[in-house]
């Protein structure tokens, strides 16, 4: 695979700088849109959710960055995956190249976005008096997780939308699943050990969690915790090679 995209090095830059120009075409504001939209999401969730779980929870508003930061990454990354084969069709039907291209340069299209956001996530932890230490390296690592889960779950539902669109609608309300699923704006302490399991199953709530203990107890996490999340990504991103794999030849034919 990385000697094919060192094959394909100008297209797979190509592509990149291509869904990078089209997300902003035509738009005032351009990648500020990128900050903007996590930021009048979190001041809603601040405003609705801080009365009821704001006062038991320190640092409430880097409590719920952390959560919207991982889950829009995840959505966003998801959402663009899940159509790259079908909108890229009259390309790879024509000529012969790897059809994971597209999907990787929508994936570094949306990191170049998650990283502006984090950036805006480090001020905000600044504003809210939460205290720097070394132990915020540690996030590389959730980073480079999300980031293989997110490729090889848009692996996946690519390969499903080319033979059934309904992929797009159920996934729309597995996202919402997800979301509340992931306790951004509530904590899951006071829950009975047996649903706290439930929230345990959950990759993004893994990633948030990870997160937060980094950020918010200033702790470096368990050990369990990094083979946890390392094994969510490696079973995604196998997942998604073995389909795009399998049904290559497939996808030709029904694009």
């Amino acid at each position: 695979m990385l000697g094919k995209l060192k094959q394909h090095q100008f297209l797979f830059e190509e592509l990149v700088k291509r869904d990078f120009k089209k997300k902003y075409k035509r738009t005032v504001l351009g990648m500020g849109w990128s900050m903007l939209s996590p930021l009048l999401m979190l001041l809603v969730m601040k405003v609705v959710f801080e009365q009821f779980f704001g006062r038991t929870v320190n640092h409430y508003t880097t409590y719920l960055f952390c959560g919207l930061l991982t889950f829009n990454w995840f959505s966003e990354s998801t959402n663009g995956g899940m159509r790259c084969l079908f909108a890229n069709a009259g390309i790879f039907t024509k000529v012969n190249v790897p059809k994971y291209l597209f999907l990787f340069s929508i994936n570094i299209q949306v990191l170049l976005n998650f990283a502006l956001t984090l950036l805006v996530f480090f001020v905000f932890c600044a504003i809210d008096h939460v205290p720097f230490t070394w132990r915020f390296l540690c996030l590389a690592y959730p980073i480079a997780t999300l980031l293989l889960f997110n490729l090889g779950i848009g692996m996946v539902l690519s390969a499903l939308f080319i033979f059934f669109r309904d992929i797009d609608y159920l996934w729309s309300v597995a996202l919402q699943l997800i979301m509340y699923g992931s306790a951004i704006f509530y904590t899951v302490d006071n829950l009975p050990p047996r649903v706290q399991l439930v929230f345990s199953a959950n990759p993004v709530y893994r990633h948030v969690a990870y997160i937060r203990e980094v950020v918010l107890s200033g702790s470096v996490p368990s050990l369990e915790s990094h083979l946890v999340l390392l094994g969510f990504a490696v079973a995604a991103f196998l997942a998604g090679a073995y389909m795009y794999k399998h049904y290559n030849t497939k996808f030709l034919y029904y694009v």
